[in-house]
């Protein structure tokens, strides 16, 4: 059977793994790219696997990455993520990925898309999915991107490089507001569930947050715990839809039945003792809230870097659910430690008032990130019929 060969890198961002793809490598029409990153990824999987492709049959392991050259004056490159569901033949491009971000400006100095000199680079990055700007800085060996250093992400073995990603002006990225009902917390109308008291906030990814203890949770549940539980992802799936309709970012419960990928839906408790998936302990004494992530319907691992920085700003935000359980008296311009089943993330948000509004002014947090593999992503040529363009059929 013939099939494509398509130039391209296996890249981790994070506690995130994604194919990166050089837009000029991909057809012009965007119709096509669906197809071929099915293919490439291997979905969609019943199995849940993805045996057959590059993906590794989570959420956070079925991602791809376009780059190309900016189309904006204040960025270097533009950014195009797809998230590719496991199961379904659906690939959504509705929400960024705060881990895979980390990614694209070593991806552009390496492939010399940006030419840098000295020992750091900046990388502007123009996320075309969210139309939002993130600053990229990171030390270079040797011209190109570093990868060893000291840096220890929880969720990721080992160590690395550090990765700065300043989230500029990052509220309204779905919906074009930071909280798009306009108010910090609302009532959200949940079917099955009944009235929640919930915040909806919408800064490098639409979010809404719930208080653990209204969904009858301790707040330290593991992913294992959540998937194990139908009755609960049943409930966190009730107030996705819901949030998504409430706050504009689908029409109707069927569209938001469908579009999974946003609001991310999380639930949120006071600092508190708990385990990581490694077993160890994280302290109550060293975090200042706990959180659980959702992420296309799975429990996450970690967190989503983008929910992550939507906690941090609605953590700054007062009135809402996130800030109601944040430890008080901390610095309110330092970092925000918040605990997650793989350990501790540190996330810092700038949020001011402005006319009697809120407004996220930026974001940002360290990641690491490595190159695992260039070559060529074999496709299906039977995948993509339609397809003609330059890379090769053999």
């Amino acid at each position: 059977m013939k099939q494509l060969k398509i130039p391209a890198v296996l890249m981790r961002g994070g506690t995130s793994n994604a194919v990166v793809f050089h837009a000029r490598d991909l057809p012009a029409d965007r119709r096509l790219w669906d197809e071929i990153f099915l293919a490439a990824i291997g979905s969609p999987d019943p199995y849940g696997r993805q045996l057959d492709g590059m993906g590794g049959g989570v959420s956070s392991l079925s991602k791809v990455c376009v780059i190309g050259p900016s189309t904006r004056p204040d960025a270097d490159i533009d950014y195009t993520f797809a998230q590719v569901q496991v199961k379904e033949a659906r690939v959504d491009y509705s929400a960024n990925c705060g881990n895979m971000s980390s990614a694209m400006g070593p991806f552009a100095v390496d492939e010399g898309l940006v030419r840098v000199s000295g020992g750091e680079a900046l990388v502007r990055i123009h996320n075309t999915n969210t139309r939002k700007i993130i600053h990229a800085v990171f030390a270079l060996d040797d011209g190109k991107a570093a990868v060893d250093g000291d840096l220890a992400i929880p969720g990721v073995a080992g160590t690395g490089a550090p990765v700065k990603l300043e989230f500029r002006e990052p509220g309204g990225a779905t919906t074009g507001k930071l909280l798009p009902t306009g108010s910090a917390a609302d009532t959200l109308e949940t079917p099955g569930c009944g009235r929640l008291r919930v915040s909806m906030v919408d800064a490098a990814n639409a979010c809404v947050f719930v208080r653990a203890a209204d969904l009858g949770l301790a707040g330290t549940e593991m992913p294992d715990e959540i998937d194990a539980d139908p009755e609960l992802l049943r409930k966190l799936a009730a107030i996705r839809i819901a949030a998504s309709v409430a706050m504009g970012v689908t029409k109707t419960p069927e569209e938001a039945a469908k579009r999974t990928a946003v609001p991310f839906v999380g639930f949120v408790s006071g600092p508190q003792d708990a385990k990581t998936l490694t077993g160890e302990a994280v302290r109550g004494s060293g975090v200042d809230l706990t959180a659980r992530m959702m992420s296309n319907g799975q429990p996450h691992r970690a967190l989503p870097l983008t929910a992550t920085l939507c906690m941090a700003v609605a953590a700054r935000i007062e009135g809402s659910v996130v800030n109601e359980v944040l430890r008080r008296g901390g610095d309110p311009e330092g970092e925000i430690r918040i605990g997650m089943p793989s350990g501790v993330l540190m996330v810092a948000a700038t949020v001011k008032q402005r006319n009697g509004a809120w407004h996220a002014e930026q974001g940002a947090f360290y990641r690491t990130q490595r190159r695992l593999f260039e070559g060529q992503v074999l496709v299906r040529a039977s995948r993509v019929p339609k397809l003609v363009f330059r890379p090769v059929i053999r």
